[in-house]
């Protein structure tokens, strides 16, 4: 394979997509605004990003769209929007290792999900390395609640990062759907214009203001846009055309270990002994998942490689 290849092999951009998404934890600990503003402002500016590609080079697709399609597009964004509201929110009550290893509790109902609606095939392996992944996320959030029991704030923003896990399971489950038959930008910015719309009734429902941010905000608005949207959200949609959603969802487990370690060198917020182990075992249950559905692909051809390209 040449070496430009390896920059549209999917497991190679998940990889990538997945350490972009981790620093988002950290950009949104250190937004002051309120979670469902740096929310939207997140959306917004990924929307305006990728909307003129889509409408610039896609614009005959978007007419083709079947009204079937843009339904479950935009239910996915909503899905997202109430990832994104309650993931977000999440983060002010508990901290970073715990909320975003729960909210990567996803697999389990992408997995169900997957055999149930898409009619996947999860077979022994991959369950193995979903169940090896989810007790190390499990493991990082017992290490992060330390020898203290968890107080009512702490497990309100617990519970947040489960429902933004079911949330986002869905939200992967319908693109995995309709990524294949609608190509990236024309179906993220229908998911991401849908989102946004949500997050900004969210906003006017909680009563915030929109504007009054100093120019630091917005600066960390962009910054959650271009890496966690942009580099994450969008190129993580790029490969559910070519990945199973199961695998994808088990690579989304890295999250939590590369949030863990941003938070270690830009918080100081200090992993204790169980949280470094636990973030080994996700690891291990990656690998596990990913190497299977890589011995059980044959080699992309020329051709495959020009059409991800195209994607």
């Amino acid at each position: 394979m040449k070496g430009a290849d390896l920059e549209v092999t999917p497991v190679v951009a998940l990889a990538f997509a997945v350490f972009a998404a981790s620093t988002s934890a950290i950009l949104v600990r250190w937004s002051q605004a309120p979670s469902s503003v740096a929310a939207f402002y997140r959306v917004l500016f990924t929307t305006a990003m990728v909307a003129p590609v889509a409408l610039y080079a896609h614009r005959e697709e978007f007419a083709r769209l079947s009204g079937r399609d843009l339904a479950f597009a935009v239910v996915a964004g909503v899905a997202l929007a109430i990832h994104f509201a309650a993931w977000f929110e999440s983060l002010n009550h508990t901290s970073v290792a715990a909320s975003v290893t729960l909210v990567q509790s996803q697999p389990v109902f992408v997995a169900i999900g997957a055999a149930l609606v898409l009619g996947e095939r999860v077979d022994g392996v991959t369950v193995a390395g979903i169940g090896i992944a989810i007790v190390g996320a499990a493991a990082m959030s017992l290490g992060d609640a330390g020898e203290a029991p968890l107080s009512d704030a702490t497990m309100y923003g617990n519970a947040l990062a489960i429902l933004g896990a079911i949330t986002v399971a869905g939200y992967v489950l319908a693109g995995r759907s309709i990524r294949q038959r609608v190509s990236l930008f024309p179906y993220v910015t229908v998911v991401y214009t849908a989102c946004a719309l949500t997050l900004l009734a969210v906003v006017g429902v909680q009563g915030h203001e929109y504007v009054a941010y100093p120019t630091r905000e917005w600066l960390l608005f962009l910054g959650m846009a271009v890496g966690p949207g942009v580099f994450g959200h969008t190129v993580v949609n790029w490969t559910l055309k070519h990945l199973e959603s199961v695998v994808v969802s088990v690579a989304w487990l890295g999250e939590p270990v590369g949030a863990t370690i941003l938070a270690l060198l830009l918080l100081a917020e200090v992993p204790d002994a169980i949280t470094v182990v636990g973030g080994l075992v996700v690891l291990t249950g990656i690998y596990v998942t990913t190497i299977r559905r890589e011995r059980r692909t044959s080699p992309p051809t020329d051709g495959d490689v020009r059409s991800a390209r195209r994607d």
